[in-house]
């Protein structure tokens, strides 16, 4: 984490929490009303709370590398970010297992720290470059390859797949509900955010309308291309990817998990919307409010253990069934435990775990 006057970017924390609640918004709550309109949370939330949380991996991949290093410890903080990765996956391949009815984004996301290394020795205008060409040509390859793979499945990876590494590896980049190729765009993009000066008020406001403009003119360009029948069916989004059917059409369409250049662009906007508008309002906000806003939304401090949770609390065996309330009460509960952890200053379990590579790796990087 960067510093701020209290040692933490706040704000961050704020996108992160806002990113886990829309995504448990996604779970929770009904994608229609019954009138079968799309529902406000998920025109909302659907496809840009994921994508908000992925930009937000690279940022804080970014704030991870910013000191430079060279020789053994450089080598020695990969090492420890690739641990921190693997076991992260592996916490996904376990709640995987879980009967959520949740297409659990945590596998995905260590495969996307493991992949993000090597862009780390980056700078930030070559980051951005890098975005660009990405959210353009990484369709276009899954586009090409996805025909000539094995049929994806529509269960979450867990450790039963581990028996067909081959399948599970195409799912994992390129065929599953967060592939991850197409998704590296959004690292990338959290890398190049993480790289400047985020105290910056004028960069800040200068990043709220880039995002802003950026995501509706993706939505707008994609509208005026595709046929309004179409773009209405999948408006309430995909299953990670658009159909391997040959038809080269549907890149042009910005349906939420469809990973096409038009939603790709769209979502990293809308990522960079909230980021900036999180660190602004820390910004310009006294700090006893600050300091509030840190607590009543601490749950951004501790996503890996909160989402985790929500998981669990998300299987039958484990908690009831929904009811009217769900929402209400998945929101209490993490909104809570977050507010706890935050006023105990301590770190959510799960971060704790996660954290020891990186920690380890820290600890043998200054010893001679």
């Amino acid at each position: 984490m960067t510093a701020t006057r209290q040692g933490r970017l706040v704000g961050l924390d704020v996108a992160r929490c806002l990113a886990l609640l829309g995504m448990v918004a996604t779970h929770v709550l009904d994608a229609r009303t019954p009138d079968g309109e799309l529902a406000t949370a998920q025109w909302l939330a659907g496809g840009r709370a994921s994508a908000l949380f992925a930009v937000l991996a690279g940022v804080s991949l970014a704030l991870m590398t910013r000191k430079p290093l060279r020789g053994r410890p450089q080598v020695l903080r990969a090492l420890g970010i690739l641990g921190r990765a693997v076991l992260v996956a592996l916490l996904g391949l376990a709640l995987g297992g879980l009967d959520s009815g949740i297409a659990v984004i945590l596998t995905y996301y260590g495969v996307l720290f493991v992949l993000g290394i090597p862009f780390t020795f980056l700078r930030a205008r070559t980051l951005v470059l890098l975005t660009v060409a990405w959210v353009v040509l990484a369709p276009v390859a899954s586009h090409v390859l996805r025909p000539h793979l094995p049929e994806r499945g529509y269960e979450n990876p867990t450790f039963a797949q581990l028996d067909d590494p081959g399948r599970l590896a195409s799912e994992l980049l390129l065929t599953g509900y967060y592939p991850v190729v197409p998704w590296l765009a959004y690292l990338l993009a959290g890398l190049a955010l993480g790289r400047l000066d985020l105290r910056d008020t004028r960069l800040l406001g200068a990043l709220t309308l880039g995002g802003l403009g950026t995501a509706v003119l993706a939505t707008r360009i994609s509208r005026a291309l595709v046929d309004p029948a179409v773009a209405s069916e999948n408006e309430g989004g995909m299953f990670g990817v658009t159909p391997a059917d040959g038809d080269w059409s549907w890149l042009l369409v910005v349906a939420p998990h469809s990973a096409t250049p038009f939603d790709l662009a769209q979502t990293i906007g809308s990522a960079v919307l909230v980021i900036a508008v999180c660190l602004l309002l820390e910004r310009l906000l006294p700090r006893a409010a600050t300091a509030v806003l840190g607590v009543v939304l601490g749950a951004g401090a501790a996503t890996l253990t909160l989402y985790s949770l929500h998981v669990v609390m998300r299987t039958p065996q484990v908690w009831p069934e929904d009811g009217p309330s769900a929402y209400a009460t998945h929101v209490a509960v993490l909104l809570t435990l977050g507010a706890a952890l935050r006023i105990a200053g301590r770190r959510g379990p799960l971060e704790t775990v996660a954290g020891l590579p990186v920690r380890l790796a820290q600890r043998s990087g200054t010893k001679r």
